[in-house]
């Protein structure tokens, strides 16, 4: 398929659907699957992807933000749970009482401040505490105790949830998860002794479940990145993936040129290549402000024609040039796969992040507005 744009992304809502399937299916129908469409569902468009995914029956939907929650809510998505990973600010309090959102609550002095906008509001407000257990990013480093006193004091806000996040779930060189899931499940279970119950507990995401981590899957797991197709490598003695999943999303560029260039010539700012024989050259109307990353300058490739062919020259805002001396087949106005498959010949995420020196997420995440969506 074709769309009438000089760079766009073809996303596939049947791979999405495919892809949430998949995961449902490895990790049974007693573990709920909360789809992750932070950050514009990582490039794919998050309001696009919550339709598939609610289509698909899902109960959970997870953003970073107050505002990506706001963003669905006005979109349509109504009925579906959204837990606001990043929590809440003081000034969005009543968006998120508005608009039925369910905040993650990062410290003890949140929970007093939910509970009072609870109270204020007159609503039963649900929140999910998570807990620092090793990854030193967001969470309450409070111990059950603790906990257990603020809870006791806080009685219009309802714990809901009790989560946390790892920090190298890939990594089996490192007790890491293991000893942040011995510091998860003792909380867990002193506030279960107490007396208080908690009807979602959850730590995985897409490589916890992805290599098997079973232990931390409880009642729910935060599916992300393998719902846009994707799952990172692990590192040391892994387990053999369980997820079969497949990426979503194509991006293409059009030729705004094709020309020829005499052995010697400079190509791009600062002359950073110099053609070592006559070429043929293309230059794509797209750039860094596109999402191609400027690091691909001289050693990123695209495919064209059916081939792997690399960038030549630094990429610029607006324009990347690329080799075309194996084909004469393409000119000004046909397109170019930057991710993506022609044929046999494959460009993904995971590859193109290893030549820039970066993550797939990153690269995903990085695609521009101005690249327009073309959902089939």
């Amino acid at each position: 398929m074709s769309a009438p744009f000089r760079s766009y992304v073809l996303i596939s809502r049947e791979q999405i659907a495919r892809n949430y399937r998949n995961v449902r299916a490895v990790v049974g129908p007693q573990v709920e699957v909360a789809g992750v469409v932070k950050a514009d569902a990582y490039g794919h468009g998050a309001l696009e992807v919550s339709r598939v995914l609610v289509a698909e029956g899902a109960k959970w939907l997870t953003v970073s933000s107050v505002d990506e929650g706001v963003h669905l809510r006005l979109g349509g998505i109504h009925q579906t749970r959204i837990l606001v990973m990043g929590g809440f600010l003081p000034f969005e309090g009543d968006a998120l009482v508005e608009y039925d959102l369910t905040p993650a609550i990062h410290s003890l002095d949140q929970i007093r401040q939910v509970d009072r906008l609870a109270h204020n509001s007159g609503t039963p407000i649900r929140y999910h505490l998570k807990i620092d257990s090793g990854m030193g990013r967001l969470g309450t480093r409070a111990s059950a105790d603790e906990i257990l006193a603020t809870l006791a004091e806080t009685r219009h806000a309802q714990l809901e949830g009790l989560m946390t996040h790892f920090a190298s779930a890939a990594d089996y060189t490192t007790t890491q998860t293991a000893d942040q899931l011995a510091c998860f499940h003792s909380i867990c279970e002193a506030i279960r002794q107490a007396g208080v119950a908690v009807t979602h507990l959850h730590t995985s995401s897409t490589i916890a479940i992805g290599y098997g981590r079973t232990e931390g899957w409880h009642t729910m797991v935060r599916a992300g990145h393998a719902l846009y197709g994707y799952v990172s490598p692990a590192r040391g003695p892994a387990p053999v993936q369980l997820l079969d999943v497949k990426p979503a999303l194509t991006w293409k560029a059009r030729l705004l040129a094709v020309k020829e260039i005499p052995e010697g010539a400079l190509v791009g700012y600062g002359g950073t290549f110099r053609a070592h024989r006559p070429m043929r050259i293309g230059i794509l109307g797209a750039g860094y402000a596109d999402g191609i990353f400027h690091r691909l300058s001289n050693r990123g490739k695209v495919i064209a024609d059916g081939k792997v062919t690399p960038i030549i020259g630094t990429i610029s805002m607006d324009l990347t040039t690329i080799d075309l001396s194996h084909t004469t087949a393409l000119g000004p106005g046909d397109e170019v796969t930057l991710l993506g498959a022609e044929g046999d010949v494959r460009l993904d995420a995971q590859q193109i992040a290893r030549t820039a020196g970066t993550i797939s997420y990153n690269i995903l995440c990085s695609i521009g507005a101005r690249v327009r969506r073309v959902y089939v």
